[in-house]
């Protein structure tokens, strides 16, 4: 069987699909030498993937076990290094009434009790995160960041914070 019609069976055409790696248990495989930069790029023994289709084939079979991520199937599980968060967000949707991250492998995650947001400091920057699933963070780029920001308020003790999906959410914290 060829990649291509792998890809398209497993339908990473239309969306990223959310594969049930939490019920595949295979024993670790060892290391395999596939990197995720800080930009958000993969990188193959050196060389950059540059096929979308496996680039959001692989995000999708994604785990993050005990600070260590790896690619899972359901019958191996190879570790991969990530230099800073594997996903990053590229857009921020707010209805009004809640806010979808999109990230840049094209998922869709509503901010919310599952998906919560989470901010810190990271080299002296100030960075918000989403959690997606299976123990995966993702970044939001400064972009999205910037847009996520436009929508705070000041409190009364000067702190600014977001109101998402009835969640209150400290730019500080």
């Amino acid at each position: 069987m060829s990649l291509e019609s792998l890809l398209s069976q497993m339908g990473v055409d239309e969306q990223i699909n959310d594969y049930p790696i939490d019920q595949w248990h295979p024993e670790s495989c060892g290391d395999i030498d596939i990197r995720i930069a800080r930009d958000g790029s993969w990188w193959h023994e050196g060389t950059r993937i540059r096929r979308e289709r496996l680039v959001r084939l692989f995000s999708a079979l994604l785990k993050c076990e005990e600070g260590q991520h790896y690619l899972i199937t359901p019958v191996e599980k190879m570790r991969i290094q990530v230099e800073d968060r594997p996903l990053q967000v590229v857009f921020i949707d707010d209805t009004g009434e809640g806010a979808t991250a999109v990230t840049a492998d094209g998922r869709t995650i509503t901010i919310g009790d599952d998906h919560p947001l989470k901010f810190s400091v990271l080299d002296g920057v100030q960075v918000a995160e989403v959690y997606v699933n299976h123990g995966l963070w993702a970044r939001f780029n400064r972009n999205a960041f910037y847009e996520l920001a436009t929508k705070a308020e000041e409190g009364s003790d000067g702190r600014f914070f977001l109101t998402i999906a009835g969640t209150t959410y400290f730019l500080d914290s």
